[in-house]
């Protein structure tokens, strides 16, 4: 069932109940599923943190670390580390996306979740598969260990209130990044954004815009900015394994202009910057763009 946000986005988006065809959820985690989770080595999750700042971060373990224990339940051997802006996440509401690039497959799964013994044990109230479009293809090329490796050790963290030159530069090359929003108590989620490099416009050091392509017509993402505006992005370095968190507020601008595919532009404010050097201890090797990714232009009107 759509929540009240997600209603009025589709309303203004001239969608129609037949066109969402077969985008539904379950609260179920069907068998194709629970495979799908126990074969990823990564899941990107989204929840507030004990301020109520809501942030996007990044669990990494062995294949099987995510383990759907019944139909309702998620095991994963892993919580947020102490550098983490999440760390000591427990309870609340939570979105989880698991995302495959090699084979540019993903599955949301969102509900409410608490820490057990090391682990985050989630309830689910949504689960569902979403489509190919704009993943870049990578693969898993290899895993550090505990060391860490040219430039200081894992977990070291910078944390600022704006972008510094050399962060506005790495999202502004980008390619992929995730966007964590929340409806409150009607439930949290992750979701993913990518296109080719330029696609997140980088406006100064307190300011992103991105364009909001053609999707799966459920709008879970703009139908909770409807209701609550707190977002938190990650941009991940596939080679190293640094983390860039965003927090901040989010507005759609149902106006795109003339940027080439977008629907709608999605305009950012950043609040806070975590910046987490090694947070993954997983690194890729880059094999493609999505055949969908629309060009990108040289610059993208802000209001």
């Amino acid at each position: 069932m759509r929540h009240p946000g997600e209603l009025a986005v589709q309303r203004r988006a001239g969608v129609r109940g037949k066109e969402l065809g077969s985008a539904r959820t379950r609260p179920e985690i069907p068998a194709v599923a629970a495979e799908f989770l126990r074969r990823q080595r990564m899941l990107v999750i989204g929840a507030e943190d004990r301020d109520g700042r809501l942030w996007a971060t990044v669990l990494t373990g062995s294949e099987g670390f995510a383990e759907a224990v019944d139909e309702r339940t998620l095991v994963v051997a892993a919580v947020p580390g102490e550098h983490d802006p999440l760390a000591g996440l427990d309870g609340g509401e939570i979105g989880m996306l698991a995302i495959e690039p090699g084979t540019r497959r993903r599955m949301r799964v969102n509900g409410t979740v608490h820490e057990e013994d090391g682990r985050l044990v989630v309830r689910t109230e949504q689960t569902y598969a979403n489509c190919p479009k704009y993943i870049q293809a990578r693969e898993l090329s290899g895993e550090t260990g505990e060391t860490g490796e040219d430039g200081g050790p894992p977990g070291d963290v910078s944390v600022t209130e704006a972008l510094t030159g050399a962060q506005r530069a790495w999202i502004g090359g980008a390619d992929t990044f995730f966007v964590a929003t929340h409806a409150p108590g009607l439930g949290a989620d992750v979701s993913h954004r990518g296109g080719d490099p330029g696609f997140v416009r980088v406006v100064d050091e307190r300011r992103l815009v991105w364009p909001d392509y053609g999707g799966n017509l459920m709008f879970m993402t703009l139908g909770n900015l409807e209701l609550d505006d707190a977002c938190g992005l990650l941009f991940l370095d596939w080679e190293n394994g640094d983390a860039l968190h965003l927090s901040g507020r989010a507005r759609v601008d149902w106006d795109p202009g003339d940027v080439p595919g977008a629907q709608r532009l999605v305009e950012f404010e950043v609040d806070r910057v975590v910046h987490v050097r090694r947070a993954s201890p997983l690194r890729w090797t880059f094999d493609g763009y999505s055949p969908f990714n629309p060009p990108v232009t040289a610059s993208v009107r802000i209001t």
